[in-house]
């Protein structure tokens, strides 16, 4: 069975400073000792969570995303978080997925957080993406998107679930989310593992942003059952776990519930069953 080794850090933010954030994330990511696969950074980790995309919006070709490309060619890693991305005149809450070789997938937010005015200036992501690495697969979503259960539900074949097999194995959240609602967050982020039967990994920043909110980080990483392996309250952290999927893989089979679960289909609004 196969293990992955996932490093987190929750950190402050400077406030809409892309260049002052990357050297800080640069610093904190090289000296990181421990043998690491896969860095997963907060939401808009260049900017805080800005509600203003057409002053630090990026091109797919801008300076973060080579940033990306070159940190994680670097410390050979996979390296993920969410940027402010431009794309066709429509702006994006996109995370990046960069693998070491320089190829990367993206997701764009799906869920838009309208309390905040997200949904006035970023457009919806549709697809979500699961990426794979060591056998391992990973569904990888922002922040409000732990909201809504549907968006992250397993849904493997009918072919997978008579074998016992989900759809992926861990579930990563990066976020800005603030403190509070921080109750919300942590719950959430239990719950998610619990219904997926999957090991789920939450990144939150820390501090207070450019509106005065205060964020008091409770990056989680939660087991299949539910159970709390690792949170940080309030400090800056940098914290590396290696993940094993025999345990993962125990859990289902002593429990199988995944069989059991409701068969679903996901649609866009403006899809109907004609068009799947």
């Amino acid at each position: 069975m196969q293990t992955l080794t996932i490093s987190l850090i929750q950190t402050h933010l400077h406030w809409e400073d892309k260049t002052a954030n990357l050297q800080m994330l640069e610093q904190k990511i090289m000296g990181i000792s421990a043998q690491t696969e896969l860095l997963v950074l907060p939401e808009m980790f260049s900017t805080g969570f800005s509600m203003k995309p057409e002053l630090y919006a990026e091109k797919m070709d801008g300076e973060s995303l080579q940033w990306m490309k070159r940190v994680a060619a670097a410390k050979k890693i996979i390296l993920t978080g969410s940027l402010i991305i431009e794309e066709n005149g429509q702006y994006f809450n996109r995370l990046i997925w960069m693998l070491p070789n320089g190829q990367y997938g993206v997701y764009d937010k799906r869920h838009r957080f309208a309390f905040a005015g997200e949904d006035e200036h970023y457009t919806a992501g549709s697809k979500r993406l699961i990426a794979s690495v060591k056998g391992w697969r990973i569904n990888l979503l922002v922040c409000y998107d732990l909201r809504f259960p549907v968006w992250a539900r397993q849904s493997p074949s009918a072919a997978d679930r008579a074998h016992g097999e989900a759809e992926y194995d861990l579930l990563v959240y990066v976020a800005n989310w603030p403190e509070r609602r921080s109750h919300a967050w942590k719950t959430l982020l239990q719950a998610r593992a619990i219904e997926n039967q999957s090991y789920v990994v939450g990144v939150n920043r820390v501090g207070n942003d450019g509106n005065n909110i205060y964020h008091s980080g409770d990056s989680m990483v939660v087991d299949p059952m539910g159970e709390i392996v690792y949170t940080k309250k309030d400090e800056e952290d940098i914290f590396t776990i290696t993940l094993k999927k025999e345990e993962l893989v125990a859990v289902r089979e002593k429990l199988p519930f995944l069989r059991d679960a409701d068969r679903f289909l996901l649609l866009n609004e403006d899809d109907t069953l004609e068009d799947l």
